[in-house]
């Protein structure tokens, strides 16, 4: 960081490129001085992982199509999830996070407009991330593919699709945010115009995505598929507007109101969901991510059913992924807390992830709830109601391995291997026997239906165990 300054000070041409090359080596040196050793075995594990989850789809013969499609899905919405750099971004710059020095938020200090800052950053993010995560994915893929009969030239098409949905994922969260900064009206007005589009079928998302292009391989795919995630990496960064009218503040007695209802002695729950509503997106960032998730979700059981004779299970696995999507929830709950912090209070660790909890079940699990009831309009009415079992299950699951393995820093997991891969597997315990019932629905609907419960059930006692020893062990850890 200390020769970006002066680097990044020189005009010229060359000033984007010289960015790009200093948040690169920015990005390799903090996950090494973060991890160490322990980084750079992060893409092995990626195709381990991606290996081992094609081979088990395949037991259940799902098509390599209908797991090439997931695969888009999935990277989709890892895309969103980095777009809301815009987010935090907003909130850096207002000093709400505190001392933040990477470049993508010094805006301040060099004399680079943030919109350039906020470019460059999401071509680093594309060739930072293909190199790392998406490339070790079509690996794994590969490994399973190729002795399936899958063409070399079509695993190479899969890693450039990918990498193209990773990029529209980012361009959509990050428009969307830009557009939110502007106007929450407008935001919420596009999204049900899209959402609309989607579920009347008069929007076609594969042939305006990447996907299209690997389902028909052609100049004019390329274009349709390409040209929407070009035009969003444009428009994200110009529509984006850092400034804004400064931190929300609370009404003299929403904290005593807000504390009072949801009884919150220690008071944790309350001044967190309160720190979430202050910061940038407010609460609505967690049901817009909670949306996402639906609808990609909902968008891939629709591929797998057209794909293979399977009439796959809508709630359970919605139920499955918006549980497991709620880690996105737990890592804002978390985003502006430093463990040391607590240690100068009177107040046991146990106490605190116990508020963190709360909020976190606040927050995730009734805009959960709202997009299952939404479901009903195309969803019988008992898959739904299993969906609204498997959900919350899951979602106290998550809480508790993520509290347990990852205390306050959760966004860590992501290059910490043996965290990585402890987290991974946690998570795969649960969700590929979930994935399974989903699949068996349609042939054995009484079965699927037990085993989403019972698998959700004693995951959710497992999590209540793991959440009640995070405190115990933390406060270990800490001291």
């Amino acid at each position: 960081m200390s020769g970006a300054g002066t680097d990044a000070r020189r005009p010229g041409r060359g000033l984007s490129t010289r960015l790009l090359a200093r948040m690169i080596r920015e990005e390799w040196r903090l996950q090494a001085e973060l991890f160490g050793g322990r980084f750079a075995a992060f893409p092995l594990v990626v195709a381990a992982f991606a290996g081992v989850g094609v081979w088990l789809l395949t037991l259940t013969e799902t098509p390599m199509d209908a797991i090439a499609a997931g695969l888009h899905g999935l990277v989709f919405f890892f895309g969103l999830q980095v777009g809301t750099i815009g987010l935090v971004g907003r909130d850096a710059l207002r000093d709400v996070l505190g001392d933040v020095t990477l470049l993508v938020f010094s805006a301040r200090t060099l004399p680079v407009t943030w919109r350039r800052l906020l470019a460059v950053f999401l071509v680093k993010d594309l060739l930072y991330y293909s190199a790392l995560f998406l490339a070790p994915l079509a690996v794994g893929y590969a490994a399973v593919a190729l002795s399936t009969g899958v063409p070399p030239a079509r695993v190479g098409l899969l890693w450039a699709t990918t990498t193209g949905t990773f990029a529209l994922g980012v361009g959509v969260s990050l428009t969307l945010t830009g557009i939110g900064t502007r106007s929450r009206a407008a935001v919420i007005a596009l999204v049900a115009a899209l959402a609309a589009g989607i579920a009347t079928g008069r929007l076609d998302v594969a042939a305006l995505s990447p996907y299209g292009f690997y389902l028909d391989p052609s100049l004019r795919t390329a274009v349709s598929g390409f040209g929407p995630a070009l035009a969003l990496a444009v428009a994200g960064p110009l529509a984006f507007r850092p400034g804004g009218a400064g931190t929300t503040r609370s009404a003299p007695d929403r904290y005593s109101r807000l504390r009072s209802a949801v009884g919150d002695d220690r008071g944790i729950a309350t001044r967190t969901v309160l720190e979430i509503a202050r910061s940038s997106g407010s609460v609505w960032k967690v049901l817009f991510s909670m949306g996402v998730l639906f609808g990609v979700t909902a968008l891939l059981v629709r591929e797998v059913a057209d794909a293979t004779a399977l009439a796959p299970s809508y709630g359970i696995a919605v139920g499955t992924f918006l549980g497991l999507g709620a880690f996105t929830t737990y890592s804002w709950v978390t985003q502006f807390d430093s463990a040391d912090e607590y240690l100068r209070y009177p107040v046991a660790m146990d106490e605190v992830f116990g508020g963190k909890r709360a909020a976190y079940l606040l927050l995730s699990l009734p805009a959960g709830l709202v997009y299952l009831a939404l479901s009903l309009v195309w969803i019988p009415v008992g898959e739904v109601l299993i969906g609204a079992v498997v959900f919350p299950l899951v979602a106290v699951y998550v809480f508790g391995v993520t509290a347990y393995v990852t205390g306050f820093s959760p966004n860590e997991l992501l290059f910490d291997t043996p965290l990585f891969v402890a987290f991974g597997a946690a998570l795969a315990a649960v969700s590929i026997p979930l994935v399974v019932a989903a699949l068996a629905y349609g042939e054995t609907p009484t079965t699927a239906t037990g085993v989403a419960v019972g698998v959700s059930l004693a995951a959710a006692l497992v999590g209540i165990a793991l959440s009640r020893r995070a405190g115990p062990r933390w406060n270990r850890k800490l001291r």
